[in-house]
């Protein structure tokens, strides 16, 4: 499937939240919702997002015992969410129920590999190595892809013969200059390339003084 932009909607209130939604979902309808948003809006963001005609990753990144990451990965679904996470290494019984608490549903439940703000130097081993393992135990659980670097995502497409959606963050247009918290970046032109499914982009167009302008630029840079 062609590449997909998802705008991360890191604010801290729902208003500005759905502002930028309304204003970015004629370039693109995918917005994410994560933590810091989640938090204080609650499940009614992602429903409102849904009324604009945007769709939705819900990045809570799930770690718990396998009942309660069931029953989280149904109330995403209740709450209107059109993927989902969990992380990986919360292990197999965890994605298992997970994976099954979405069977039936549209929602796509991803495995949150390596995130992308660690450095190599930060774990011991070789981090691509790492992220390929668990894209395998992913496909094998019932998991319909992961969260990975792009740096990762031809690896983790080539061990999983292309069975497997490859969801990336840390993606910084070409001429930013800067990465922010992210170590593990790549260009969306090269997260593309590499394989990538979902680029997920934030501050570069969020912060941008036109927001719309610079979702735009993205699409055109990945030829979407």
């Amino acid at each position: 499937m062609p590449a997909k932009l998802v705008v991360a909607l890191d604010v801290d209130n729902a208003t500005s939240a759905l502002e930028l939604a309304r204003l970015l979902i004629p370039a693109t309808p995918w917005m994410k919702v994560g933590l810091e948003l989640f938090t204080i809006a609650g499940p009614d963001i992602v429903s409102q997002i849904k009324r604009l005609g945007g769709r939705v990753f819900l990045d809570l990144k799930f770690h718990d015992i396998p009942n309660t990451a069931a029953h989280a990965v149904k109330s995403a679904i209740k709450a209107g969410a059109d993927i989902c996470d969990v992380h990986m290494c919360g292990g197999e019984a965890m994605c298992k129920a997970a994976a099954q608490a979405a069977a039936g549903s549209a929602c796509l439940v991803l495995g949150v590999t390596v995130l992308t703000s660690t450095a190599p130097e930060d774990v011991p081993g070789d981090i691509s190595a790492m992220v390929v393992d668990y894209a395998r135990k992913a496909r094998a659980w019932g998991l319909g892809g992961v969260v990975c670097s792009g740096w990762e995502a031809a690896a983790v497409k080539q061990a999983t013969n292309n069975e497997i959606v490859c969801l990336c963050p840390g993606i910084r247009p070409a001429g930013l200059g800067q990465n922010d918290d992210q170590r593990r970046v790549l260009t969306p032109a090269q997260a593309v390339q590499a394989g990538a499914d979902f680029l997920v982009v934030g501050r570069p167009v969020t912060k941008a003084a036109d927001p719309l302008n610079a979702a735009m630029d993205i699409i055109s840079s990945i030829g979407k």
